[in-house]
């Protein structure tokens, strides 16, 4: 098991990159450098982030990948949104990503919280 591996978060993480992908194939050819890749990279990011802070030595290290992987949902959130708005993305489709987008999120934000001693 890689270290990332063992956090709770990192399946639905895992899976909100998978799905951004699919979600993405049909975007027009004109958002292939735009919307698809801003999407993807962003959803990609999360993951990686959560990946390289893992194999960083202590908390302070970690946390600050973690940040950039809450930074990264945010960015997403936008993106989505966006694309939904302009009829690339359906609704139901919007939902169901933003839905685990903000699931990430939150368990994300547990864990910066026990990660600053704050345990809430």
């Amino acid at each position: 098991m890689l270290p990332y591996e063992r956090f709770a978060f990192w399946k639905p993480c895992y899976q909100l990159a998978l799905d951004v992908y699919k979600a993405t194939q049909n975007f027009p050819k004109s958002e292939l450098y735009g919307l698809t890749s801003q999407a993807r990279r962003a959803a990609f990011s999360v993951g990686a982030n959560i990946a390289e802070g893992s194999a960083k030595r202590g908390t302070r290290e970690f946390r600050r990948f973690l940040d950039i992987g809450i930074g990264s949902l945010s960015e997403l959130s936008f993106t989505l949104q966006l694309s939904r708005d302009l009829g690339f993305l359906p609704k139901e489709t919007w939902k169901e990503l933003d839905a685990l987008r903000n699931h990430v999120g939150v368990l994300m934000w547990k864990l910066c919280r026990a990660l600053d001693g704050d345990g809430r």
